[in-house]
């Protein structure tokens, strides 16, 4: 189509940001975390050119839980990030931005995951998610400079209007469904009319306070809450996820117990239990859950969903996991790298994937689209999103139509991070009444409104 484009230049930026409480992963916790941002120009096939931009957390300690030491794991994903900006304006294929991004996905990224992993001993194996995490952002810049060229919603572009190919070129059904996907495009599992609210779920981190009893007189007194009462309070949450051990059921049962009352006290409604990817055998999850059910019906009620309980690389960890969904709903988190990996998912007995940008716009969408294709439940999760990178998170979020919401932490973690996006968009870097609020987006490709926004970037990473 006239309207294709290629990637013809890429600038790379690292942004430094320091946590003001810690965040636990699993067995990690995560201080500071720098952020990839990137400036991609594209070019349509007349030479006319724009510019996007896209960003994302390098969070270490979720992409590439090891024992390797976090500066080396660190500066692995800025080194890949390097070689992205040296391969993206390098890609010859032309198309509309989710069919460059998957065959870049498909083909080039791969074959740079390999090359950069055959240098290494196996223990320093960069592993696929990491690597896709790097890629995100360039991906998530592609889809923005396209919306920019054309002076178009990014998210009035997933159609036959401006896709050369329906979505069989990229996803097949499941064997046992009778689906077809012919002269399909994402549009048609999108929500058209894409709410300007949404509900937004608060994260109890393992490390977080649940109440004063819990202060040590080392919080930080930045004028920001600190204990999960004083949260509930200032931004009105009604949705809170909480982080488990996965690997201490005493202790995850008295945290679910507590985080529960605690939202009982202070009118919030829903919660989700968070596991994650401890957990080996499905009875730790099925033994929680019936326990509350016994001794605490009313949070056990609350519980929407269950969260990524399991290893995440899921191909290596083929566990049957009806018993635990037939009790909630079980969400693919980790595990969720593309809709082969979700197809894989369902079969085993997962009835919902949350869905996150840091895997890339054009991934999102596709496992967004089969999904819904088979009937299974959306979310979408925070990689602790701040500055732009909150921004295609949040609207991938309003048009999935998620079972509730959108969750969205970074203004927990490191809210002053994103002040000068905050000048322009208010709603989105601080929840009020327990949601954020889109209605400041506008404009073409994400609506990020760059332009706008008064920050002063680093110099650009020589690649």
């Amino acid at each position: 189509m006239k309207t294709d484009i290629r990637a013809i230049g890429a600038e790379l930026y690292f942004l430094p940001v320091t946590t003001r409480v810690p965040l636990k992963f699993g067995p990690e916790t995560l201080t500071s975390v720098i952020c990839a941002r990137v400036k991609m120009t594209v070019a349509d096939v007349a030479g006319r050119t724009a510019e996007g931009w896209g960003e994302t957390p390098l969070s270490v300690q979720w992409v590439w839980p090891s024992s390797l030491s976090y500066q080396y794991r660190c500066e692995a994903l800025q080194d890949f990030c390097r070689a992205l900006a040296r391969a993206w304006p390098g890609f010859p294929q032309f198309g509309h931005p989710l069919e460059v991004g998957h065959d870049f996905t498909e083909y080039e990224l791969p074959r740079l995951l390999k090359e950069r992993n055959a240098a290494c001993t196996a223990e320093q194996a960069m592993p696929w998610l990491a690597a896709l995490v790097c890629c995100s952002a360039f991906d998530i810049a592609l889809h923005d400079a396209y919306g920019h060229l054309h002076a178009i919603d990014i998210y009035k572009t997933y159609s036959r209007d401006f896709l050369n190919r329906d979505l069989t070129a990229f996803v097949t059904p499941a064997q046992d469904r009778e689906i077809s996907f012919a002269d399909l495009y994402p549009a048609d599992f999108l929500n058209p009319a894409p709410p300007a609210t949404l509900p937004a779920w608060h994260l109890v981190g393992g490390m977080d306070l649940l109440d004063d009893s819990q202060r040590t007189g080392s919080e930080p007194n930045d004028g920001y809450p600190v204990t999960l009462p004083e949260w509930i309070e200032r931004d009105g949450l009604f949705c809170l996820k909480v982080k488990l051990r996965g690997n201490d059921a005493v202790w995850d049962y008295d945290r679910l117990v507590r985080v529960g009352q605690i939202a009982i006290e202070h009118q919030a409604l829903w919660l989700t239990a968070d596991f994650n990817c401890m957990v080996t055998d499905p009875e730790y999850v099925n033994d929680i859950l019936d326990r509350l059910k016994l001794d605490q019906p009313r949070i056990y009620q609350m519980i929407l969903y269950v969260e990524q309980p399991f290893p995440y690389d899921l191909e290596h960890n083929r566990i049957a996991v009806h018993s635990v969904s037939a009790r909630k709903p079980l969400f693919m988190d980790e595990s969720a790298h593309d809709w082969r990996i979700v197809k894989l998912g369902q079969s085993l007995g997962w009835t919902g994937v949350a869905l996150k940008t840091c895997k890339t716009q054009s991934g999102a969408l596709l496992s967004l689209c089969w999904a819904k294709a088979h009937g299974m439940t959306l979310m979408v999760q925070d990689l602790t999103n701040p500055m732009l990178a909150q921004i295609p998170h949040v609207r991938l979020a309003a048009h999935a139509d998620t079972i509730m919401g959108v969750e969205t932490n970074a203004m927990q973690f490191y809210p002053a991070a994103s002040a000068a996006e905050e000048a322009v968009h208010p709603g989105l870097y601080r929840r009020q009444r327990g949601s954020v609020d889109l209605s400041s987006i506008a404009g073409p490709g994400f609506g990020y409104r760059v332009e706008e926004i008064q920050r002063t970037l680093p110099q650009s990473c020589p690649v």
